[in-house]
């Protein structure tokens, strides 16, 4: 069976429906937890950034080690699918950056994609990118316009979080209490499915993109 190297950042922030669309495609996750010290080697091996509630340019000192691991492996021409703090990590190192928003944006947000495509997702995030030299602009919200960019055919960034499901939403609830925007019971069952879609179609899109680099 195929193997993608997934890269972790926090407990209650794993793959979500990623690990739904991996099992359907045959593909077996690599789960490596980089706020526990654990990284695979560098090397050109697609790889998926997941979020966390950190600063991309700032943060732990296990962050800072991710970041050289992340610029030695896009230097050996890694693809990476990087959702939220991933996908600013990835702007950083391929010459982008990151600032702090007038405010936060939270919840279910309506995304205008490139193609006139509309998609409800789920966001959570202070902090928006600059885009890196050569990004291609891929969807924007009325409140952060880089919501999803393109280096080359093989790098996605994603300031949204197409991978967290009801259960996702259930667990970052139970941990961050009071503190988590995101919607409690019942959750939007026809949005998590409409998300659920696209996130099957773009991430085949990629992996098949990324067949040719490892």
């Amino acid at each position: 069976m195929p193997t993608l190297n997934l890269i972790q950042h926090h407990p209650a922030e794993g793959p979500g429906a990623i690990a739904e669309w991996a099992a359907a495609r045959g593909v077996t996750l690599n789960v490596f937890r980089a706020d526990l010290g654990h990284l695979p080697p560098v090397s050109a091996a697609p790889v998926i950034l997941l979020g966390g509630p950190y600063e991309s340019h700032a943060g732990p000192a296990w962050l800072e080690a991710e970041r050289q691991w992340l610029a030695g492996s896009l230097d050996q021409g890694a693809a990476v699918f990087a959702i939220c703090l991933g996908a600013q990590l990835l702007a950083l190192s391929l010459g982008g950056h990151v600032r702090r928003m007038d405010r936060s944006e939270t919840g279910w947000t309506p995304v205008m994609f490139a193609d006139g495509q509309r998609l409800k997702v789920l966001e959570w995030h202070e902090d928006a990118i600059d885009l890196p030299p050569d990004a291609q602009l891929l969807a924007s919200s009325d409140r952060c316009r880089q919501q999803m960019y393109r280096v080359g055919p093989t790098r996605l960034g994603l300031q949204f979080h197409p991978e967290w499901n009801a259960e996702s939403v259930a667990t970052l609830n139970a941990h961050f209490a009071d503190e988590s925007p995101l919607p409690r019971e019942p959750q939007d069952s026809a949005a998590h499915a409409a998300v659920f879609d696209w996130l099957q179609v773009t991430l085949d899109g990629w992996w098949a993109a990324s067949s040719g680099t490892h």
